[in-house]
């Protein structure tokens, strides 16, 4: 039996936009909200290069991932063709005009994939004084 945690208001959710959900472990949770009002949740990484797609642009039952354009389906979290791939999905239960996520999922589901990160490369700074 699920136990459903509370997220937000879908009012809170942007048309054609997303919420990011923080994770104690792995990556951030993308919820997102199409013009039919309805909700998705999807790991915020693309399956491509990790793209954030909470970022990407909500189309119909698609998101476009913001770094490249891949347009993932938001009902399975698979890449439209050409490109191929997937990104794990989390159950979603909409009660009253509130969002739940499956709190085992949440806390569970696909947390051994590293964080993506963004920015330039680090560089050290020197041990030896110049």
């Amino acid at each position: 039996m699920n136990e459903w945690k509370k997220i937000c208001l879908v009012s809170d959710i942007p048309v054609l936009g997303s919420r990011r959900v923080s994770r104690a472990q792995g990556v951030d949770i993308a919820v997102f909200r199409n013009g039919n009002d309805q909700v998705f949740a999807l790991l915020d990484r693309c399956p491509h290069k990790g793209g954030p797609l909470s970022q990407g642009i909500v189309h119909g039952d698609s998101v476009a991932c913001p770094l490249h354009n891949w347009n993932i389906a938001l009902g399975d979290g698979c890449a439209r063709a050409p490109d191929e791939g997937c990104v794990p999905k989390f159950a979603v239960k909409v009660e009253a005009g509130v969002v739940h996520l499956d709190s085992g999922e949440i806390a569970t589901h696909a947390i051994d994939l590293p964080r993506p990160v963004a920015g330039p490369k680090r560089m050290d700074a020197p041990t030896t004084a110049v």
